[in-house]
């Protein structure tokens, strides 16, 4: 498949799985998911002709791997759903379970924002987590979507013991629903 059209399925799957649903007239289950074909029709209707080839390739080959294609259950065929693993605008729960994170994490931002990251923190802003890198390099590439990238290390290990609850999703993206200033490592 040509790359950018993957590219533009996997943007379309991202504005619609995660953000705007309803704009092509799907309904998202409490965990996030919708089955395929109801994607693929929603999709046609509104103009984006997508084959299901396309949307397998465009799920396996995503570097970023920010969909998961399942079975619902109940004797359904293999692969028969789909949903964004996180980044949610949209109100759903991923099940995902508390874990206890590594004693750092990391995010990373741009230095236009660092005024407000000093005086409350990280919020999750229109998602419903702050999304938290495992790794430098990670959070570097985050933080250059948005231009030159400042990497935060956060201290998770102590957030943890002071009772704040972290989870991880499938892609190793950890979750918090806000990071206090306290617990940002900051340099001058």
């Amino acid at each position: 498949m040509d790359e950018r059209r993957t590219v533009t399925v996997s943007k379309y799957l991202s504005k619609h799985l995660r953000h705007q649903p309803e704009r092509i007239g799907l309904t998202l289950d409490e965990n996030g998911w919708v089955p395929v074909d109801d994607l693929l029709r929603a999709a046609a209707r509104h103009g984006f002709p997508l084959t299901r080839a396309e949307l397998d390739h465009a799920v396996a080959t995503n570097d970023k791997r920010r969909f998961a294609v399942e079975s619902g259950g109940a004797g359904g065929v293999d692969g028969d759903r789909i949903r964004a693993h996180q980044g949610h605008t949209v109100a759903v729960d991923l099940g995902l379970p508390p874990a206890e994170p590594p004693a750092h994490l990391y995010h990373g931002t741009v230095a236009r924002v660092m005024d407000a990251i000093r005086a409350e923190g990280l919020r999750p802003m229109a998602r419903h987590h702050v999304h938290l890198s495992p790794d430098r390099e990670t959070a570097t590439r985050v933080g250059a979507r948005r231009g030159r990238p400042l990497v935060l290390t956060v201290d998770a290990g102590g957030m943890h013991r002071a009772g704040h609850v972290f989870r991880v999703s499938a892609k190793g993206v950890w979750l918090a629903d806000a990071v206090p200033p306290a617990f940002l490592l900051l340099r001058g």
